[in-house]
């Protein structure tokens, strides 16, 4: 009976993306590696460690749909609101603005309260995101909401909720996750590889006496994606992705 229910709720998480109609990020030469952006309504997973640029992309996602006239809310577990939005000026980006605007919702929630809002089936961030039509969401990160659970079923049961919430929202999603992707290894936890519609890698790595960031398309559904892995810098204006890509071998 257990296996049944399980068997249901992982049937119900997957949906259909393949409509072809895309989502452009706005990230110099990233949109090209998957034919033209993230398919709507799709739930993306971003994965790096600390300093590779996660948030960055992720913002600059949202920051892309808000010049296209399109809602959008950020849901962060760690970063404080005036800190963020300082950071994010010096990328020429005007949070504030658009906040005073209504097309940017911030909203600094701890894993708990992510937790009871799965419970009550979207609680207030799902009314903020349907009265205000929410068209891309973030979720930095998706790593200390993982954490609140230590049995693995809790884990994948939590993880089918959240996606299954973000799918019935007919919103484009970034979920990043904080974490050390290796070259032919798995980077994230099994339910959420295998409920990720596309899997974004970001490589920061020590070459030498410096470190260089690397980004490659693990996977996206319905998508003729790059295979390559390709340099990338975080500039003034934000991430440039090389248009050449990288010979070497990533360690």
């Amino acid at each position: 009976m257990v296996m049944k229910k399980e068997k249901k709720k992982k049937q119900a998480a997957k949906k259909p993306v393949h409509n072809q109609e895309r989502v452009a990020t706005g990230i110099k030469n990233f949109d090209s590696l998957i034919e033209g952006g993230f398919e709507k309504n799709s739930t993306n997973l971003i994965v790096g460690s600390s300093g590779s640029g996660k948030t960055i992309f992720a913002v600059e996602f949202l920051i892309e749909g808000m010049k296209k006239g399109e809602n959008c809310m950020y849901i962060t577990f760690e970063e404080g609101k005036e800190e963020f939005y300082s950071n994010m000026l010096d990328f020429g980006w005007d949070l504030t603005k658009y906040e005073k605007e209504e097309k940017f919702f911030f909203l600094e929630y701890t894993p708990e309260k992510v937790r009871t809002m799965l419970e009550e089936g979207g609680g207030t961030i799902e009314s903020v995101v349907l009265t205000k039509k929410i068209k891309r969401i973030v979720i930095d990160s998706i790593t200390s909401f993982e954490l609140l659970f230590e049995k693995e079923l809790e884990k994948r049961e939590s993880a089918l909720s959240l996606f299954n919430m973000l799918s019935k929202w007919d919103c484009t999603a970034l979920l990043t996750y904080e974490g050390t992707p290796a070259p032919e290894k798995k980077v994230t936890s099994r339910v959420l590889d295998f409920e990720s519609d596309s899997i974004i890698l970001l490589y920061f790595i020590r070459e030498k006496k410096q470190r260089n960031r690397y980004l490659e398309v693990l996977k996206m559904r319905g998508t003729k994606h790059s295979l390559s892995i390709f340099p990338f810098t975080i500039e003034k204006e934000g991430i440039a992705v090389s248009e050449k890509t990288y010979e070497g071998e990533l360690k």
